[in-house]
């Protein structure tokens, strides 16, 4: 169930702020399930906040990076890890998201000759499986649906001032 993406916010005033708690109650009651880095952000006082430099709301796509870790003596025992990169919606900032193990993902664009936009919305909650799920929807050109759908066993972040890079 979603909680704070599109389809709850754009409903405005009284049920979307019902939403917004029933969302913190979700996170705080699964606490001990939540992978550490993904509950710190979700309860933090600014991830969530659009004029925070650090958040992710209204940031631009750099690039995102799969990543194929082997072991074996063939490397033929393998994992699969990402990187999102964006550049902050202040554009003083690069914020990295990197997900260790990636169980499975859903990369939506119906229309992506334009991109994806702004990062709209996204949450954490997690699967049946007790895996992270991070949800991301894309304000791209109307229509384009862009939305992902990453499942993982944990998610960091790191925010560099664009001048460091």
């Amino acid at each position: 169930m979603a909680y704070i993406l599109s389809a709850q916010r754009d409903q405005g005033g009284p049920e979307a702020e019902r939403l917004w708690r029933e969302y913190e109650r979700y996170v705080q009651t699964n606490r001990a399930r939540f992978p550490p880095a993904a509950f710190a952000l979700a309860t933090s006082d600014w991830y969530y906040g659009f004029s925070d430099h650090r958040a992710p709301h209204d940031s631009w796509l750099e690039w995102a990076r799969f990543e194929e870790p082997a072991t074996g003596e063939r490397h033929e025992v393998r994992t699969l890890s990402l990187r999102v990169r964006l550049l902050g919606a202040y554009h003083d900032n690069y914020l990295e998201f990197f997900y260790p193990r990636v169980y499975s993902y859903t990369l939506t664009n119906k229309l992506a000759a334009s991109g994806h936009g702004d990062w709209r919305y996204d949450e954490f909650r997690l699967s049946s499986q007790g895996h992270l799920i991070h949800e991301i929807e894309w304000a791209g050109v109307q229509g384009s649906d862009a939305r992902w759908l990453i499942e993982a066993s944990d998610v960091h972040l790191t925010v560099t001032p664009r001048t460091a890079v």
